[in-house]
């Protein structure tokens, strides 16, 4: 993280003519009045960032170091002070967890003098406070990778499900260590860092974690630093920065075997499931939009409900084919309905558009499957890129204009999508409608799968949505039952309905208007699905034209019947 924040100052001060010079004190709060009194010597005006030194000491160095920007730490009304809202990143992580039906959450705690690991641990302990069920443990750990790794066997004794680790590099070093013990991460344990520092998203797996944005913390304590030594007036105390939640594969629904011990143990009534009262609404978060509603019962009536996320997944790595993307999808309940980046197919991305081939470009992400050859790593992985995403009037429908582009980053052929919520009058559940049209304006296009190339049954490609795991998952379509029966199948809708611990959904995929392709299904791997553009053959499209895909969903807090399923798949297109 301190990597990151010198980049933003020294590139922020290089545009005004200044240099940047680093002293270091390895952590170590005894060196640190010292040496910054002896930095601030040498130079015209300090940062210290994220200082170890007690609160006493620090406050009476400043007046001697002037000017002076402090990041992370608590201000002082006179000091400018950059400070992040770690309260906010920490709800975000313990929400996330919860949802996925953690109960017992591990906190592997930073140096006791960081400021940081106060805040963290803090607001860690009022969340756990707020949530009835939720149990929280603390173990000391450090701040290094090594810290996290030799804290390995002591966090599997403690038994809990979840992994809070004090920073990504903690994180690191518990991945690594829970990898040479055979621990599969999510599938036994779920861990999660803080920072999001540059390697995160290229841990294996992939790391969730709060990111803060470390570079534009360096330029912002670079613009407070020169007005300060202008003898301009600087805010002491702006406004803190708000973490974002960056959910990879390191996380997951909490082990089956715990669900099922949970079972036996008596239960408290549950109040009712809460109903969507609002129609959803999308709204503007950062980079990313976020689908929202009320409740109309439940333990929280009428408190706010996020029911989906909408990322622009720039951040995606390369050979994963970066595309924007729907995670998390939830029901009204709060049950998570989709996953990303997880182990058995790292370039899975909740529900996206997502094609093997596409004039040779894969939009698809990993292997690409080659006749007489197999799966073959290729450097042909292109990517969506949005460039520009907009909500309607009544914020009801989300659209975005999409180029994608091939591995040479050239236009390949542009997509108008379209996000159209709604939420069910009669059912504890909401609606959304997907539309892509993909417009050959760059040319003629050919849409290839596996199946296409000489792998019977891998007809996969088009509008994918991949689901997590349940106790118990059964798959219906038009008077099909199971996973051989619907693969393959030109049912206009598709149904999974999963059994969790006190819970069952129902997911109902439809296909578009006028639209009957081939589902392409799994339950026993994986859960997904999606309608397949080119099953058995390659679809052509000729310049100017343009192809068209759909998929409505519906999500329901129950398992809905045939009858119902075939009833509801009539009313979501209207």
């Amino acid at each position: 993280m301190f990597q990151q924040v010198l980049r933003g100052v020294a590139s922020a001060a290089a545009e005004n003519g200044y240099r940047v010079l680093v002293a270091d004190t390895a952590e170590d709060p005894a060196d640190e009045e010292k040496v910054a009194l002896d930095a601030r010597l040498r130079c015209d005006a300090v940062v210290l960032v994220s200082p170890r030194m007690p609160e006493a000491t620090l406050r009476g160095l400043l007046p001697e170091i002037a000017p002076v920007v402090v990041v992370n730490r608590a201000p002082d009304g006179r000091t400018p002070t950059l400070g992040i809202d770690y309260a906010d990143g920490i709800e975000q992580i313990v929400d996330h967890l919860a949802r996925l039906g953690h109960r017992h959450l591990l906190y592997l705690a930073g140096p006791t003098s960081s400021a940081s690991h106060g805040a963290r641990l803090e607001a860690l302990r009022v969340a756990a406070a707020r949530r009835e069920d939720l149990r929280l443990s603390e173990m000391p750990a450090g701040s290094s990778v090594d810290a996290g790794y030799a804290a390995a066997q002591d966090v599997l004794a403690s038994r809990a499900t979840a992994v809070v680790a004090y920073n990504d590099l903690v994180a690191f070093g518990l991945l690594a260590r829970l990898n040479e013990l055979g621990v599969a991460v999510p599938g036994d344990i779920s861990i999660t860092g803080f920072d999001d520092v540059e390697l995160a998203r290229f841990a294996t797996p992939s790391l969730t974690t709060a990111t803060v944005p470390q570079v534009e913390l360096g330029r912002l304590a670079w613009q407070h630093l020169r007005r300060s030594a202008a003898g301009e007036g600087v805010d002491p105390t702006p406004p803190l920065i708000r973490p974002l939640l960056a959910v990879r594969a390191s996380t997951g629904p909490v082990p089956p075997a715990v669900r099922m011990r949970r079972r036996t143990q008596p239960t408290t009534d549950r109040p009712g499931e809460p109903h969507v009262q609002s129609a959803p609404r999308w709204t503007t978060e950062g980079r990313s939009h976020v689908l929202s509603a009320t409740v109309r019962s439940g333990p929280r009536p009428g408190a706010p409900l996020t029911l989906a996320r909408y990322e622009p997944g720039d951040t995606i790595p390369p050979v994963h084919s970066p595309r924007p993307f729907l995670h998390p999808v939830h029901t009204a309940a709060g049950t998570a309905l989709t996953q990303t980046s997880p182990v058995d197919h790292r370039h899975h991305y909740g529900v996206s558009v997502a094609v093997p081939v596409v004039n040779g470009t894969s939009y698809w992400g990993g292997r690409t499957f080659l006749r007489d050859e197999g799966p073959t790593l290729l450097p042909n992985h292109g990517r969506q890129v949005s460039t520009g995403v907009r909500v309607d009037d009544d914020g009801g429908t989300l659209v975005d204009d999409i180029l994608w582009r091939d591995e040479r980053d050239r236009p390949l052929l542009r997509e108008d999508r379209r996000l159209r919520t709604a939420a069910l009058p009669d059912e504890r559940g909401w609606s959304l409608a997907w539309t892509s049209e993909l417009r050959a304006e760059h040319g003629p296009l050919r849409f290839e799968s596996p199946a296409t190339n000489g792998r019977p049954g891998a007809g996969y490609g088009g509008l994918f949505w991949r689901l997590p795991s349940a106790d118990v998952t059964t798959v219906l379509g038009e008077g099909l039952v199971g996973e051989e029966a619907v693969h393959g199948s030109r049912s206009p809708w598709l149904a999974f309905v999963q059994r969790r611990e006190a819970s069952t959904t129902t997911l109902l995929l439809v296909q578009g208007p006028g639209e009957e392709r081939p589902w392409f299904v799994r339950v026993a791997e994986y859960v997904g699905a999606g309608p397949a553009i080119a099953w058995d053959a390659p679809v052509e499209v000729a310049a100017g034209d343009v192809l068209r895909a759909g998929l409505a969903a519906v999500v329901v807090d129950r398992a809905l019947t045939q009858d119902e399923l075939a009833a509801l798949a009539v009313q979501v297109w209207a």
